[in-house]
């Protein structure tokens, strides 16, 4: 299950103190899921929302960690992070004390346009980087982030851009291709590739 590896390249990267997992109210799946049962993994329901789910997530784990603690904040959806990008992060962060996100470059031509398809213009790629996930940031920073976000309803699409509205610098660790988000079916085949290699590589 895309949950599954998930969880498990978050437990493997060997940083983590707790993994807390916010889940839909109804779901009857991830008690069957095996890395459930490690001691490490905790349960918390989710909101209506992806900033609500990981506010919810962040207010479970202030009930014992500090406000100064660093937070790792991780999309279900992307399963095929590679662990050595994780820590890659999390040691980056450590060493700026600057919150930070995985990215990728952009290398495609980005083009402008509004409803009606018309090309406004073509944007400079060179400083176009597209956010992934994990994301870094202090417990309390991003909790009030988040409470502020949504309480005055900014388009908050990431964790990041939460910190960036309420004024925090964001720094970017580069991030692995591979490390897509599945959003629609055809993103499951591209996937199931990606986890089949890493395990061959790993077998050899």
């Amino acid at each position: 299950m895309v949950i599954e590896h998930s969880l498990e390249a978050m437990l493997d990267c060997g940083a983590l103190e707790t993994v807390m997992v916010a889940l839909h109210p109804e779901d009857e799946i991830a008690q069957n899921i095996p890395c459930f049962d490690n001691a490490k993994v905790r349960q918390t329901l989710g909101g209506a929302t992806r900033a609500e789910s990981v506010l919810a997530a962040l207010l479970a784990l202030a009930e014992f960690a500090d406000e100064s603690d660093w937070v790792v904040v991780h999309d279900a959806a992307r399963p095929c992070v590679p662990v050595e990008d994780i820590r890659k992060l999390i040691a980056a962060v450590k060493d700026t004390g600057m919150g930070g996100v995985l990215a990728e470059a952009i290398v495609d031509t980005v083009k402008l346009a509004y409803e009606d398809g018309k090309v406004v213009k073509t944007l400079n790629r060179n400083h176009l980087w597209r956010a992934q996930t994990p994301q870094v940031f202090r417990l309390g920073l991003l909790t009030k982030a988040l409470q502020e976000a949504i309480e005055t309803r900014q388009p908050i699409t990431d964790e990041a851009s939460a910190m960036e509205s309420a004024g925090y610098s964001v720094q970017i660790v580069t991030g692995s291709p591979r490390n897509l988000k599945i959003t629609v079916p055809e993103d499951l085949a591209l996937a199931e590739f990606y986890l089949s290699s890493e395990q061959a590589h790993c077998d050899n």
